[in-house]
């Protein structure tokens, strides 16, 4: 079983390269921006929460992501046989000690943690473009610069968390889709 995590700031390009390694590799692709989004649209009462804080550009609290995903994985045993890709996720220590918690019950663990690493400047021009081409609420200036301020200061800690564990390794996320996918591929493939 392969199991990845992919993060980097907001407009890193997780979403795009963790569709195209799902798909190479048979992984059963978790990104916990597009299962929030879907309770917002649904208006569930977990939409109605995460809203709250997406809109603003905070991230929600983190046993609400837990227990989402706990949920999530349990009811799609047979989608994650082959291993999952998680996007997006964990975005805190917390999270990431509450992920290997839950990991290690279900006999499974992180294989290979991929940080996308992309300056600020090209971050922001990426989301303000996205927020233009999808009418994301959430990229706009305002969010923007809170997101990318929430990302350093609570996000980024998860590097040297998982260097500390060997599973870390740095992806410039700078250059064409197809260039950054195969230094992913070369990196989760090294890592099996």
């Amino acid at each position: 079983m392969l199991n990845l995590v992919i993060f980097g700031g907001p407009g890193s390009g997780k979403g795009t390269q963790s569709a195209k390694i799902a798909k190479k590799y048979g992984l059963y692709h978790i990104s916990t921006g597009d299962v929030l989004r879907d309770h917002i649209a649904r208006r569930t009462d977990i939409g109605k929460v995460a809203h709250s804080y997406i809109s603003q550009g905070m991230l929600i609290p983190d046993k609400l992501m837990i227990k989402i995903l706990e949920d999530l994985l349990k009811s799609r045993t047979s989608e994650t046989k082959h291993g999952v890709i998680f996007d997006g996720f964990p975005r805190t220590l917390p999270q990431a000690r509450e992920l290997d918690a839950l990991l290690e019950v279900l006999e499974t663990k992180i294989s290979v943690v991929i940080g996308l690493e992309v300056p600020d400047a090209e971050l922001t021009q990426r989301m303000l473009l996205r927020g233009k081409e999808s009418g994301r609420e959430d990229d706009n200036e305002k969010a923007i610069k809170t997101r990318l301020a929430v990302y350093h200061k609570q996000t980024e800690p998860l590097e040297a968390y998982y260097k500390e564990t060997g599973r870390y390794v740095a992806i410039n996320g700078e250059g064409s889709i197809d260039e950054i996918f195969d230094k992913i591929c070369a990196a989760i493939d090294a890592a099996k």
